[in-house]
């Protein structure tokens, strides 16, 4: 990577971060595509997440990417949003015009929505869904899956009004098909086909944990979690123990990651050599893949 005057910057800023593997799948990507741009991390949560945003409106900057917790709070500070982030509610995408707009998107929903159906074989218009957290991941994942005629989806965080906001946004921006689930009421989940964890509960500092008990598991059920390091988190684990189809969020990353890419550039990703990079990473890692990702 020849790093040059006209380089431009893409950030991450969230935390934590150790377990992205964001950065290697980008910099393959630009370096593919013949892009003189770099991908690197910025660990930050609430408190300066306006400091660094205005910084970035100075540097030379494509843009930046934005993950937990700070993809609702980013809103704030941003000039424009694209018609399908604003009806979400967050972003995890901004773009920076040659003006110095800022224009937020959220490629989360595409990724998840184009995993769970290409490689999870779900028909999200069949299906009822429960979704334990109701942040920025949560609420691009829950948004699209109303947008595409889910039949009914039951949301819980552990703060509660955070899903409590979801379910309203859900049930006026798009159908209403939303309903709020208290913390750790798991009554609804006998009634549900698929089964999703973006609470963040399994990685970092809670490694180990599951949002949920495993008593509530049914085998006929299909469970989805938004992280994919580590590669099964303790919910997966759990339900593929009782025999469940299970998918991790490797999927997800790709492609969120390549819509990223085409909105920062205007050129078209190059998706096989990011695939590519994300599963040598898996492998490099002894983290098998967890219903590979397909082309």
């Amino acid at each position: 990577m020849n790093i040059n005057i006209n380089t431009k910057i893409v950030t991450l800023i969230g935390t934590p971060l150790s377990q992205s593997f964001a950065a290697q799948m980008q910099n393959v990507g630009y370096q593919a595509a013949g892009l003189n741009m770099v991908y690197f991390y910025t660990e930050a949560d609430k408190e300066h997440l306006g400091d660094i945003v205005n910084g970035l409106r100075y540097m030379n900057a494509a843009g930046f990417a934005v993950t937990k917790p700070n993809k609702v709070r980013v809103l704030r500070y941003l000039d424009e949003l694209d018609p399908l982030c604003q009806k979400m509610g967050a972003s995890n995408t901004v773009v920076k015009t040659p003006e110095g707009k800022l224009i937020g998107y959220n490629t989360d929903g595409i990724g998840f929505y184009t995993s769970l159906t290409q490689e999870g074989g779900i028909q999200v218009d069949q299906c009822v869904f429960f979704c334990f957290g109701g942040g920025g991941a949560g609420r691009a994942m829950c948004s699209v899956l109303a947008y595409h005629g889910a039949r009914k989806i039951y949301i819980t965080d552990s703060f509660e009004p955070c899903a409590k906001a979801l379910v309203a946004d859900i049930n006026t921006n798009f159908a209403p098909v939303a309903e709020f689930v208290h913390h750790e009421d798991f009554s609804k989940l006998s009634a549900c086909d698929v089964v999703m964890n973006a609470s963040g509960v399994g990685m970092g500092e809670s490694m180990g944990q599951s949002p949920m008990p495993t008593e509530y598991i049914q085998p006929s059920q299909f469970y989805f979690d938004a992280c994919y390091n580590p590669d099964k988190t303790q919910f997966l684990l759990d339900a593929e123990e009782k025999g469940c189809r299970i998918l991790n969020g490797l999927g997800m990353s790709l492609y969120q990651g390549v819509a990223q890419i085409e909105l920062w550039s205007g050129v078209k990703a190059p998706v096989e050599a990011m695939r590519q990079e994300l599963l040598r990473i898996t492998a490099q890692k002894n983290m098998p893949v967890v219903a590979a990702v397909s082309k």
